[in-house]
């Protein structure tokens, strides 16, 4: 499984690169005119000098804007007088500007402050700096990670954050960073995407690219009558997975052989289920789930070694297609409490399929296919219960993650191939997201719906590059070892 590249290392200044934490303390407690205690500390680390101000105000009747002005001054004077790198720090900043590893500074000090490390530090040794005045937000919110990934045109899943505090950790997985946590006056928890060390000491570049996730792309496919209505579909087929680098992929309308002789071409292993579904992966199979005699409708899944990450469970559903909501709301009429009901069959299906899954927790899930309904996601007139059944067992729609809005990206997969009803009315096809990656215990990096050239439209689509009539739904996930906790079994699929 690819690992992802480091593109950034994002270091946070106070108590992290520089010993400042406890100059900070000490200025605090200069100010309110009193020694600080263990309950303090969530007001006064890692938060910007506004927010220790407020808190101050709220206790000592002062007003903010003079006590911001005053925590400003002591804190400065110190960092002058007594600024200390912490072990390790520069040592690690000189390997990575060697081997051509960009960093950023991002803290929650202000300008004035950062100027003033830099000065210490060597402003030469980042290429972006990001302080609590050049975000609306500063941590915890997410902001100033995201400003910085932006400013050095990087992706937040293939950087590694350092931060000392909670409060900058928060932040930083909020932006989607890998963090190494080094704890200065407080402790802090480990958690999945988070390596935690007690100092920078012994660090290197090398160090910070084994924290990075590996990467699972995933693809949904209904390869429509097995590919047959499109001449030369097996080599088509096997084009779009060899261009799209995806490593499992499940399917439906395999006509019984399409699992396998995908597999076969790509050198890949594969499960075949009943005369219908299908799921060919690059990495071992190590179980069959589910029902192996599953019928036309229904779901089946295997479980995936998914090398040093762990492992994973992936599932490929296709749901009843009659009778079909999209066409009875457009060309019938129906209220939508009467679009709900005719989706027992479906749920039924789907909540089958989500019983033979479990309810975690354990080995992440992934959820695929056909489900033959929109999503309670993209209508709101209409709360589709099929994909609101499988929200309720813990599955999160990754389309929707990657593009929350469904008016802006709608993420449309039936039909590439059908703009008119089929049987000849000219009556306009309902064009809707019935096809879904779902997943339980996993991160998204990025999701798109596929369909590779120009398409003809029906009947007329033998010669098209494209030999499906659903879109394809890609999704990449980030998967760590931490997220994936089970061992590998025997048997194959």
């Amino acid at each position: 499984m690819a690992q992802l590249p480091l593109q950034a290392v994002l270091f946070d200044m106070d108590g992290t690169l520089v010993d400042t934490e406890r100059l900070w303390w000490e200025a605090v407690e200069e100010v309110a005119g009193r020694p600080l205690t263990e309950a303090d500390r969530p007001e006064v680390l890692g938060r910007p000098v506004e927010h220790t101000a407020h808190w101050l105000a709220a206790t000592t009747g002062r007003p903010a804007p003079g006590l911001a002005e005053a925590l400003h001054r002591e804190f400065a004077d110190r960092v002058r007088a007594d600024i200390v790198p912490r072990p390790g720090a520069l040592a690690l900043l000189d390997a990575l500007a060697r081997e051509g590893v960009p960093t950023a500074l991002v803290t929650a000090s202000p300008r004035a402050v950062a100027d003033t490390v830099l000065d210490a530090l060597g402003a030469s040794r980042f290429a972006v700096t990001v302080t609590a005045d050049d975000t609306e937000h500063t941590k915890p919110a997410p902001d100033p990670y995201l400003a910085a990934c932006h400013a050095l045109g990087v992706d937040p899943a293939a950087c590694v954050a350092v931060e000392d505090t909670e409060t900058g950790v928060t932040s930083a997985e909020a932006a989607g960073c890998t963090v190494l946590a080094v704890p200065s006056l407080a402790p802090i928890g480990t958690a999945p995407g988070r390596t935690v060390v007690p100092g920078l000491e012994g660090v290197t570049p090398g160090r910070l690219r084994s924290l990075l996730p590996h990467r699972l792309r995933v693809m949904s496919w209904n390869l429509w009558y097995g590919g047959t209505k499109v001449r030369d579909h097996r080599a088509k087929q096997l084009k779009v997975l060899t261009e799209t680098d995806v490593d499992v992929v499940g399917l439906q309308e395999t006509c019984g052989t399409a699992a396998e002789e995908l597999a076969e071409a790509l050198g890949w292993y594969h499960h075949r289920a009943g005369e219908n579904l299908g799921i060919i992966s690059r990495h071992p199979i190590t179980a069959a789930l589910g029902d192996p005699d599953v019928g036309f409708y229904g779901a089946a899944g295997v479980r995936i070694a998914a090398g040093s990450a762990g492992e994973v469970d992936v599932w490929t559903a296709h749901l009843d297609c009659a009778p079909y909501g999209p066409y009875e709301s457009a060309f019938d009429g129906l209220a939508a409490d009467t679009l709900v009901a005719h989706e027992g069959a479906r749920l039924a299906r789907l909540r089958d399929a989500l019983r033979r899954i479990g309810p975690g927790p354990g080995v992440p899930v992934v959820l695929v296919g056909d489900f033959n309904s929109p999503s309670h996601l993209d209508r709101a007139d209409v709360g589709w219960p099929v994909t609101r059944a499988a929200e309720e067992a813990g599955f999160a729609d990754s389309y929707r993650e990657a593009h929350p809005d469904p008016v802006r990206e709608p993420g449309h997969t039936w039909s590439p191939v059908h703009a008119e009803h089929e049987d000849g009315s000219g009556r306009p096809e309902p064009q809707d997201r019935i096809d879904f990656v779902l997943h339980r215990g996993l991160r998204v990096l990025d999701s798109r719906t596929l369909v590779s050239g120009s398409p003809r439209p029906w009947p007329d689509v033998e010669d098209n590059d494209w030999p499906s009539d659903h879109a394809a739904v890609i999704t990449t996930f980030a998967i760590t070892a931490s997220e994936s906790t089970g061992n590998p079994v025997g048997g194959g699929a």
